[in-house]
Protein backbone atom coordinates (compact mmCIF):
# COMPACT_ATOMS: atom_id res chain seq x y z
CA UNK A 1 0.00 0.00 0.00
CA UNK A 2 1.16 3.73 -0.67
CA UNK A 3 -0.07 5.83 1.94
CA UNK A 4 0.01 9.71 2.82
CA UNK A 5 -0.51 10.32 5.83
CA UNK A 6 -1.40 13.88 7.83
CA UNK A 7 0.19 15.15 4.89
CA UNK A 8 0.73 19.38 5.03
CA UNK A 9 2.52 21.10 1.95
CA UNK A 10 2.54 25.25 2.41
CA UNK A 11 4.50 26.95 -0.02
CA UNK A 12 5.40 30.96 -0.36
CA UNK A 13 2.60 31.68 2.51
CA UNK A 14 -0.09 29.28 0.70
CA UNK A 15 -1.36 25.87 2.07
CA UNK A 16 -2.04 23.75 -1.00
CA UNK A 17 -2.62 21.02 1.15
CA UNK A 18 -3.80 21.10 4.98
CA UNK A 19 -3.81 17.24 6.56
CA UNK A 20 -4.88 15.03 4.13
CA UNK A 21 -4.24 11.79 4.30
CA UNK A 22 -4.80 8.54 1.94
CA UNK A 23 -3.63 5.72 0.43
CA UNK A 24 -4.00 3.66 -2.76
CA UNK A 25 -4.42 -0.11 -2.30
CA UNK A 26 -3.07 -3.12 -4.48
CA UNK A 27 -5.79 -4.33 -7.19
CA UNK A 28 -7.70 -0.92 -7.24
CA UNK A 29 -7.66 1.95 -8.92
CA UNK A 30 -8.40 5.47 -7.22
CA UNK A 31 -9.64 8.79 -8.82
CA UNK A 32 -8.77 11.84 -7.78
CA UNK A 33 -11.07 14.46 -8.19
CA UNK A 34 -12.01 18.26 -7.82
CA UNK A 35 -11.79 21.51 -9.17
CA UNK A 36 -8.85 23.59 -10.27
CA UNK A 37 -6.51 24.29 -7.76
CA UNK A 38 -7.84 21.76 -4.83
CA UNK A 39 -4.02 20.22 -4.69
CA UNK A 40 -4.98 16.80 -6.59
CA UNK A 41 -1.79 17.29 -8.78
CA UNK A 42 0.46 18.25 -5.45
CA UNK A 43 -0.86 14.98 -3.28
CA UNK A 44 0.26 12.98 -6.66
CA UNK A 45 3.36 14.83 -6.31
CA UNK A 46 3.79 13.87 -2.13
CA UNK A 47 2.69 10.00 -3.01
CA UNK A 48 5.11 9.95 -6.01
CA UNK A 49 8.46 10.83 -3.20
CA UNK A 50 8.93 14.16 -5.79
CA UNK A 51 7.50 16.64 -3.81
CA UNK A 52 8.66 16.91 0.03
CA UNK A 53 5.82 17.87 1.95
CA UNK A 54 5.95 20.51 5.08
CA UNK A 55 4.67 18.48 7.09
CA UNK A 56 3.29 14.56 7.13
CA UNK A 57 5.07 11.60 5.56
CA UNK A 58 4.33 8.94 3.06
CA UNK A 59 4.66 5.19 3.40
CA UNK A 60 5.14 2.47 0.94
CA UNK A 61 3.95 -1.09 2.78
CA UNK A 62 5.17 0.97 6.02
CA UNK A 63 8.26 2.20 4.84
CA UNK A 64 9.05 6.01 5.00
CA UNK A 65 9.49 6.55 1.47
CA UNK A 66 12.29 8.85 2.36
CA UNK A 67 14.35 5.62 3.62
CA UNK A 68 13.77 3.58 0.30
CA UNK A 69 16.97 3.93 -2.11
CA UNK A 70 16.06 5.84 -5.37
CA UNK A 71 16.98 2.69 -7.25
CA UNK A 72 14.17 0.56 -5.67
CA UNK A 73 11.54 3.31 -5.43
CA UNK A 74 12.04 3.22 -9.08
CA UNK A 75 11.35 -0.29 -9.47
CA UNK A 76 8.21 0.27 -7.37
CA UNK A 77 6.43 3.25 -8.57
CA UNK A 78 5.93 5.14 -12.06
CA UNK A 79 4.88 8.34 -12.73
CA UNK A 80 3.03 9.68 -15.83
CA UNK A 81 2.73 13.77 -14.68
CA UNK A 82 0.30 16.18 -16.56
CA UNK A 83 2.86 17.57 -19.44
CA UNK A 84 6.48 15.94 -19.88
CA UNK A 85 9.17 17.98 -22.35
CA UNK A 86 11.62 16.38 -23.83
CA UNK A 87 14.20 18.47 -25.85
CA UNK A 88 16.33 15.70 -27.36
CA UNK A 89 15.49 14.30 -31.11
CA UNK A 90 13.69 10.83 -29.53
CA UNK A 91 11.63 8.31 -31.39
CA UNK A 92 8.44 7.13 -29.58
CA UNK A 93 10.24 3.67 -29.02
CA UNK A 94 13.15 5.31 -27.68
CA UNK A 95 10.95 7.10 -25.37
CA UNK A 96 9.10 4.04 -24.50
CA UNK A 97 12.52 2.32 -23.70
CA UNK A 98 13.59 5.30 -21.16
CA UNK A 99 11.20 3.08 -18.77
CA UNK A 100 13.36 0.15 -19.37
CA UNK A 101 16.70 1.13 -19.52
CA UNK A 102 16.95 2.24 -15.73
CA UNK A 103 20.03 1.77 -13.97
CA UNK A 104 19.90 -1.31 -11.75
CA UNK A 105 17.05 -2.87 -14.27
CA UNK A 106 19.75 -5.11 -15.72
CA UNK A 107 17.01 -5.57 -18.90
CA UNK A 108 19.01 -6.49 -22.75
CA UNK A 109 18.42 -4.19 -25.52
CA UNK A 110 16.68 -6.88 -27.46
CA UNK A 111 14.57 -7.47 -24.47
CA UNK A 112 14.02 -3.97 -23.82
CA UNK A 113 12.83 -2.95 -27.43
CA UNK A 114 10.45 -5.97 -27.13
CA UNK A 115 8.86 -4.77 -23.91
CA UNK A 116 8.71 -0.72 -25.51
CA UNK A 117 7.14 -2.43 -28.54
CA UNK A 118 4.39 -4.43 -26.46
CA UNK A 119 3.52 -1.00 -24.07
CA UNK A 120 3.11 1.24 -27.38
CA UNK A 121 0.61 -1.06 -28.28
CA UNK A 122 -1.45 -1.36 -25.55
CA UNK A 123 -1.84 2.52 -25.43
CA UNK A 124 -2.66 2.54 -29.40
CA UNK A 125 0.68 3.70 -31.17
CA UNK A 126 1.76 0.51 -33.13
CA UNK A 127 2.60 2.07 -35.77
CA UNK A 128 4.46 5.49 -34.09
CA UNK A 129 7.61 3.60 -33.04
CA UNK A 130 9.82 5.37 -35.48
CA UNK A 131 8.12 8.71 -35.37
CA UNK A 132 9.87 11.76 -33.70
CA UNK A 133 8.00 12.68 -29.70
CA UNK A 134 8.06 16.24 -31.46
CA UNK A 135 6.03 15.27 -34.39
CA UNK A 136 3.23 13.65 -31.91
CA UNK A 137 -0.08 15.58 -31.37
CA UNK A 138 -0.04 16.10 -27.66
CA UNK A 139 -2.39 13.34 -27.09
CA UNK A 140 -0.34 10.95 -29.02
CA UNK A 141 2.80 12.13 -26.87
CA UNK A 142 0.69 11.52 -23.64
CA UNK A 143 0.37 8.06 -24.95
CA UNK A 144 3.99 7.77 -25.14
CA UNK A 145 4.96 8.45 -21.44
CA UNK A 146 2.04 6.03 -20.31
CA UNK A 147 3.86 3.37 -22.08
CA UNK A 148 7.56 4.42 -20.63
CA UNK A 149 5.62 3.97 -16.83
CA UNK A 150 4.76 0.37 -18.22
CA UNK A 151 7.97 -0.27 -19.22
CA UNK A 152 9.49 1.20 -16.21
CA UNK A 153 6.71 -0.99 -13.95
CA UNK A 154 7.06 -4.23 -16.46
CA UNK A 155 10.89 -4.16 -16.53
CA UNK A 156 11.53 -4.43 -12.79
CA UNK A 157 12.91 -6.97 -10.94
CA UNK A 158 10.22 -9.12 -9.49
CA UNK A 159 12.50 -9.64 -6.21
CA UNK A 160 10.15 -8.16 -3.73
CA UNK A 161 6.09 -8.96 -3.03
CA UNK A 162 5.40 -5.19 -2.27
CA UNK A 163 3.26 -2.69 -3.63
CA UNK A 164 3.60 -1.53 -7.38
CA UNK A 165 2.05 2.01 -7.92
CA UNK A 166 1.52 3.75 -11.18
CA UNK A 167 0.44 7.37 -10.71
CA UNK A 168 -1.03 9.26 -13.67
CA UNK A 169 -2.15 13.13 -13.62
CA UNK A 170 -4.76 13.70 -16.17
CA UNK A 171 -4.00 11.31 -18.23
CA UNK A 172 -6.73 11.62 -21.07
CA UNK A 173 -6.06 15.51 -21.21
CA UNK A 174 -5.38 15.45 -24.55
CA UNK A 175 -7.23 12.34 -25.90
CA UNK A 176 -10.28 12.00 -28.17
CA UNK A 177 -13.17 9.84 -26.72
CA UNK A 178 -11.83 6.68 -28.33
CA UNK A 179 -8.34 7.10 -26.81
CA UNK A 180 -9.47 8.27 -23.47
CA UNK A 181 -11.60 5.36 -23.75
CA UNK A 182 -8.04 2.62 -24.76
CA UNK A 183 -5.76 4.42 -22.37
CA UNK A 184 -8.23 4.09 -19.11
CA UNK A 185 -9.02 0.54 -19.91
CA UNK A 186 -5.00 -0.34 -19.84
CA UNK A 187 -4.56 2.00 -16.89
CA UNK A 188 -7.83 -0.09 -15.59
CA UNK A 189 -5.96 -3.48 -16.56
CA UNK A 190 -2.75 -2.24 -14.12
CA UNK A 191 -5.06 -2.26 -11.54
CA UNK A 192 -7.16 -5.57 -12.10
CA UNK A 193 -3.67 -6.88 -12.63
CA UNK A 194 -2.64 -6.10 -8.68
CA UNK A 195 -1.21 -2.70 -9.13
CA UNK A 196 -1.88 0.31 -6.94
CA UNK A 197 -2.97 3.44 -9.54
CA UNK A 198 -3.71 6.75 -8.34
CA UNK A 199 -4.96 8.51 -11.29
CA UNK A 200 -5.97 12.32 -11.27
CA UNK A 201 -8.41 13.12 -13.48
CA UNK A 202 -11.27 16.06 -13.88
CA UNK A 203 -13.86 14.08 -16.17
CA UNK A 204 -16.06 13.05 -13.52
CA UNK A 205 -17.86 10.16 -15.29
CA UNK A 206 -14.55 8.90 -16.41
CA UNK A 207 -13.91 8.53 -12.88
CA UNK A 208 -17.38 7.01 -12.17
CA UNK A 209 -16.56 4.76 -15.10
CA UNK A 210 -13.31 3.73 -14.47
CA UNK A 211 -12.57 4.02 -10.56
CA UNK A 212 -13.15 1.80 -7.84
CA UNK A 213 -12.59 4.46 -5.36
CA UNK A 214 -12.84 8.29 -5.40
CA UNK A 215 -11.54 11.05 -3.18
CA UNK A 216 -12.85 14.13 -3.94
CA UNK A 217 -10.79 17.64 -2.68
CA UNK A 218 -11.37 21.13 -2.44
CA UNK A 219 -9.04 23.55 -1.15
CA UNK A 220 -5.88 21.04 -0.16
CA UNK A 221 -8.09 19.59 1.71
CA UNK A 222 -9.96 15.80 1.03
CA UNK A 223 -14.03 16.35 1.39
CA UNK A 224 -15.19 13.32 0.17
CA UNK A 225 -13.96 9.66 -0.06
CA UNK A 226 -15.44 6.49 -1.05
CA UNK A 227 -17.03 4.17 -4.07
CA UNK A 228 -17.62 6.48 -6.92
CA UNK A 229 -21.53 6.18 -6.58
CA UNK A 230 -20.88 7.49 -2.70
CA UNK A 231 -19.26 10.64 -3.73
CA UNK A 232 -20.91 11.21 -6.74
CA UNK A 233 -23.61 12.78 -4.90
CA UNK A 234 -25.61 16.08 -6.26
CA UNK A 235 -25.21 18.34 -2.90
CA UNK A 236 -21.77 17.23 -2.33
CA UNK A 237 -20.14 17.76 -5.99
CA UNK A 238 -22.40 21.21 -6.57
CA UNK A 239 -21.37 22.11 -3.13
CA UNK A 240 -17.74 21.67 -4.13
CA UNK A 241 -17.45 22.61 -7.63
CA UNK A 242 -19.13 26.03 -6.83
CA UNK A 243 -22.06 24.41 -9.79
CA UNK A 244 -25.51 22.93 -9.95
CA UNK A 245 -24.89 19.29 -10.81
CA UNK A 246 -27.31 16.75 -11.56
CA UNK A 247 -27.07 12.94 -11.74
CA UNK A 248 -28.76 10.46 -14.15
CA UNK A 249 -28.19 6.95 -13.57
CA UNK A 250 -26.71 4.88 -16.36
CA UNK A 251 -28.21 1.56 -17.41
CA UNK A 252 -25.27 -0.17 -16.06
CA UNK A 253 -26.03 1.16 -12.70
CA UNK A 254 -23.54 4.17 -12.94
CA UNK A 255 -23.91 7.45 -11.97
CA UNK A 256 -23.52 10.40 -14.86
CA UNK A 257 -23.20 13.87 -13.74
CA UNK A 258 -24.51 16.41 -15.69
CA UNK A 259 -24.75 20.38 -15.38
CA UNK A 260 -27.58 21.75 -14.83
CA UNK A 261 -28.66 24.22 -17.42
CA UNK A 262 -28.74 27.12 -14.76
CA UNK A 263 -25.78 27.27 -12.04
CA UNK A 264 -25.81 28.50 -8.76
CA UNK A 265 -22.87 30.70 -6.46
CA UNK A 266 -21.74 28.36 -4.18
CA UNK A 267 -18.57 28.15 -2.27
CA UNK A 268 -15.86 26.11 -2.96
CA UNK A 269 -15.00 24.58 0.48
CA UNK A 270 -14.53 21.65 2.61
CA UNK A 271 -18.47 19.59 2.86
CA UNK A 272 -18.69 16.43 5.16
CA UNK A 273 -16.33 13.94 4.61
Amino acid sequence: MLEARNITVTRGGKMLLADVSAAIVPGRLTAVIGPNGAGKSTLLRVMAGELRPTAGSVFLDGVNIRDVPVAQLAMRRSVVSQSVNLSFPFTALEVAMLGVTVPGFGVRDQEAAEMAHRALHAVGLSNFEARMLHELSGGERQRVHIARALCQLNAARSDHNGTSALLLDEPTASLDLKHQGDVLSVVKEQSRNGRAVLLVIHDLNLAAAFADDVLLMADGRIVGRGKPNDVLNEDLLSHTFGCRLTIEAASDGRRLVVPATSTLKLKTGAAAE
